[in-house]
């Protein structure tokens, strides 16, 4: 699951004028423009962590809506925490879905992304884009995007795979971290995985 997350969350390469594009189309160009980065760069394919984490950042998080991700992660504790503490907590989260997604990619070979039709509304602002991620010798996994249109385009908050959201998948452990220690050590949570990652990756 973990890699298909991270195959898919880190297939959001764009520009500016891709940003504009109606929402299927930004997914399926960037996610075979990243794919195609990732077939032809022996750094990524030899297991380069940190260049994965280089393209993430660069590529990547300009087309996600971390905030937004985090509240849902968060669920009603979302609403605990003030102003400095939000940002703190979609900081903390951004870094882990990040560090703990981003050498997923290093093991793509060559899985096919189909790619499912797709309507909407012209004024519809929330919605679904469904993909197939086909794999030899695997059954078809459902990787679905949810996607909101904000001003500067459209912006990913949540990837369902396989019926399960990505980032409510949290909301459980959250919560009973806040439980235990309030927001503050949800944060110091957060924090200390995000450097034990990030001391794993650097071995």
């Amino acid at each position: 699951m973990k890699k298909l997350i991270a195959l898919l969350f880190s297939g959001f390469v764009a520009t500016a004028a891709v940003a504009q594009e109606a929402p299927d189309v930004l997914v399926q160009r960037v996610t075979e423009e990243v794919l195609e980065i990732v077939r032809h760069d022996k750094d990524i394919q030899n297991g380069s962590t940190n260049k994965v984490i280089d393209l993430v950042d660069k590529k990547v998080l300009p087309h996600f809506n971390f905030q937004h991700m985090t509240a849902l992660a968060l669920g009603k504790e979302w609403r605990k925490a003030n102003p400095q503490q939000q940002q703190q907590l979609t900081a903390e989260f951004k870094t882990l879905l990040v560090r703990t997604y981003s050498n997923a990619l290093t093991s793509y070979k060559n899985q096919k992304i189909v790619y499912k039709p797709f309507k909407m509304a012209p004024a519809d602002t929330d919605v679904l884009v469904r993909t197939e991620v086909q794999q030899p010798g695997s059954k078809p996994v459902q990787l679905d995007y949810s996607l909101e249109k904000m001003e500067g385009g459209w912006k990913v908050y949540d990837v369902v795979v396989a019926g399960i959201s990505l980032v409510t998948n949290y909301r459980d452990q959250f919560g009973q971290e806040v439980r235990n220690g309030g927001i503050d050590g949800l944060i110091a949570s957060i924090a200390n995985k995000n450097k034990s990652l990030e001391a794993n990756q650097k071995k």
